[in-house]
């Protein structure tokens, strides 16, 4: 949640201001493309040489030449801001967009190619900056007032919190403010997997975000709706190239409509999700084992990767597909225990991977303090030492440690490496990958050892 707001913005809890200055790191790719994935597509590149690190920036059709991995192609939809509506038995109040950012290989080549759906966590939706700064100068000033125990002037900043908190928060945005775009946050994972044969697609929550406070737990269950809703409409323009997706994709650059032509190229017998935070919260409810899905006719959700996902739904059965969870240990947000509460009864293969000094808000680029965007941060407590941050372990009454920060970069590139295989393992059978997933194997080019650790079990299913 961001600084200042108040529990009716989001079911998620608070977070804790952050500390750290805006850094901008270069963005490593994934090492060792020939490793982690490069089944042969009609049009890959041949193969060149393979440093372990590119700058950011380099995603496309040159660095792809480079790695011997297919060119990536962009594209966009937008249906309407409030395009999606809850059923009305669900009891939630709100609408949200149905808009996305798919990324593909620019070539389908003759396959059918997995489908990957993304479902960002909640943020701010509105990118209006004067709002941020009024936001913070109030939470400075209240902080002064609590301090010198002031509670009338306590009350009056948190007035104006809550008024800026409601212009960074609304949805649609104000005429003349721009959407925060949480949903391209992941782009640097989306172009990783594009370019190893998926179709990704991330779509965008900020009409969910902006209504979700106090509706915990309808939120999770409306977010695994509008998952339901984007495989729909998917499914219907690979099968017969019509519905409301039908000549709806348009390029970002020029804004001119993107042809291509799906049918043919789409597996949706194995869909992968991908969820971060809340979003992790939403795509564990869907996958549940006491979610009443209803998926169009030739859709299978075959795996779910969550980053850091909300611990509302930790005590929901999740046994009937293979599942990752991912979290830092300088997470000051929170962090889902699916893992272990269910380690013991999944027929699938399971997998928890903690990230000592990572935190919450490096998985997406948008949220990150390199991003330059409205209320990006840097969520990690700081230290008592200089490239340090403090520990927030599950159990909040194990003490608090110093650990080793983890930078935006590096934390990418692991969850680039660990996504990656993931989805290659269980949508395309790359059974290869197991022990590099279950941390038998290094991946190439990461070094820093320890700060990566496995839990994992095997399940009583191959889990393809």
């Amino acid at each position: 949640m961001p600084v200042g707001t108040t529990s009716r913005r989001s079911p998620e809890p608070s977070r804790r201001r952050a500390g750290a200055r805006p850094r901008r790191a270069a963005l490593p790719l994934l090492a060792a493309s020939t490793l982690l994935g490069v089944l042969p597509l009609a049009g890959t590149a041949s193969a060149g040489p393979r440093p372990a690190q590119w700058p950011e920036g380099t995603y496309g059709a040159a660095a792809a030449a480079r790695q011997g991995v297919a060119a990536v192609r962009e594209s966009r939809y937008d249906l309407g801001d409030q395009a999606f509506a809850p059923p009305p038995e669900l009891g939630y109040e709100g609408r949200a967009e149905v808009a996305a950012t798919v990324y593909r290989p620019a070539d389908l080549g003759r396959r059918a190619l997995p489908l990957v759906v993304m479902q960002h966590g909640s943020w701010e939706t509105c990118a209006d900056a004067d709002a941020a700064a009024e936001r913070e100068r109030a939470v400075r000033a209240r902080d002064r007032a609590e301090a010198a125990g002031d509670e009338a002037e306590v009350e009056r900043q948190n007035a104006v919190i809550e008024r800026a908190a409601g212009k960074l928060w609304a949805w649609p945005c104000a005429p003349g403010t721009r959407p925060i775009p949480s949903s391209t946050g992941y782009d640097y994972l989306a172009r990783a997997l594009a370019a190893r044969g998926f179709v990704v697609v991330s779509v965008g929550v900020n009409g969910l975000n902006s209504t979700e406070g106090g509706q915990a737990p309808t939120a999770y269950r409306a977010r695994a709706l509008l998952v339901e809703h984007h495989l729909k409409l998917w499914q219907r323009l690979a099968k017969r190239g019509d519905g409301p997706l039908a000549h709806a994709l348009t390029d970002p650059a020029t804004g001119r409509p993107d042809p291509v032509d799906f049918r043919g190229h789409l597996d949706l017998r194995h869909v992968g999700l991908l969820g971060h935070s809340m979003g992790g919260g939403g795509v564990m409810q869907e996958v549940s084992d006491d979610n009443p899905r209803a998926l169009p006719d030739g859709v299978r959700i075959a795996a779910a990767f969550t980053l850091a996902p909300t611990a509302t739904w930790d005590f929901e059965a999740v046994t009937g597909v293979p599942f990752a969870v991912m979290w830092g240990t300088c997470d000051a947000v929170n962090t889902g225990s699916y893992f272990e509460h269910n380690r013991a009864t999944t027929r699938f293969p399971a997998f928890k991977y903690t990230l000592t000094g990572g935190n919450h808000d490096f998985y997406n680029r948008q949220w990150s303090p390199d991003s330059g965007q409205v209320a990006s941060r840097d969520d990690a407590v700081p230290g008592s030492a200089p490239g340090t941050c403090l520990s927030q372990y599950e159990d909040r009454d194990r003490p608090q440690v110093d650990q080793p920060r983890m930078t935006a970069a590096y934390q990418r590139l692991v969850t680039t490496n660990r996504v990656s295989a993931f989805f290659q393992r269980f949508l395309r059978g790359r059974d290869d990958l197991t022990p590099y997933l279950t941390g038998d194997r290094p991946f190439p080019g990461e070094g820093r050892p320890g700060q990566v650790s496995v839990d994992h079990v095997a399940g009583t299913d191959s889990g393809r």
